[in-house]
């Protein structure tokens, strides 16, 4: 699945995408790693995307909310 990536300015998240026909929200970490939740909405992304803080915004309203798994 080839999702676009969107640069985003954080001390941890390097980039975002979002893959609309699968709801799945992808997340590259500065460290090199890359996670895709699933089951995200379109609105949920946007949000994500147009937050303050996005490290902030994906601790409290992603992680533990949504399944995910390591992208290799």
């Amino acid at each position: 699945m080839e999702i676009e990536k969107e640069y985003v300015s954080s001390s941890n998240v390097e980039a975002i995408g979002y893959h609309e026909e699968s709801e799945t929200l992808r997340v590259w970490f500065l460290n090199g790693t890359a996670y895709d939740y699933s089951g995200v909405s379109m609105m949920e992304f946007e949000a994500l995307r147009d937050a303050p803080s996005v490290g902030s915004y994906l601790a409290r309203n992603i992680k533990g909310s949504y399944p995910y798994e390591k992208v290799e």
